[in-house]
């Protein structure tokens, strides 16, 4: 399966946010998603297939967490198809400044496309 499969699942993606605040047991889990156990934990087995998370053995209960190198790697899939889209808006926003209009930076008191937004 591959990491976008994986991702593709919503309890999924909202593990890895809860994760991504910090470690967590699976009992926390459970509750913060509201659903079973046993779909917990198949989840979390599929995450952890596919590298995107880790377990710590403590006691009687493992303790899950974020691993960020496939999450780096699909970062840097991602990285010119952001490019591409933040040409798009710097785009618009020329085309709005031709028209005399408000621009997106205007709006919120920035002067320069570098405080804008962060491309990498």
């Amino acid at each position: 399966m591959t990491v976008f499969e994986v991702l593709a699942e919503p309890h999924r993606r909202q593990m890895l946010d809860l994760l991504r605040e910090r470690e967590r047991p699976v009992g926390e889990l459970v509750r913060a998603l509201a659903i079973s156990q046993p779909a917990v934990s198949r989840h979390l087995r599929v995450l952890r297939d596919a590298g995107l998370v880790e377990a710590q053995v403590d006691a009687q209960r493992r303790i899950y967490s974020v691993r960020g190198e496939p999450l780096r790697e699909l970062d840097e899939w991602l990285a010119p198809y952001r490019a591409m889209w933040s040409d798009s808006l710097d785009a618009l926003e020329r085309r709005l400044q031709q028209m005399g209009g408000p621009t997106p930076s205007a709006a919120h008191g920035r002067s320069d496309n570098k405080t804008r937004r962060k491309t990498t």
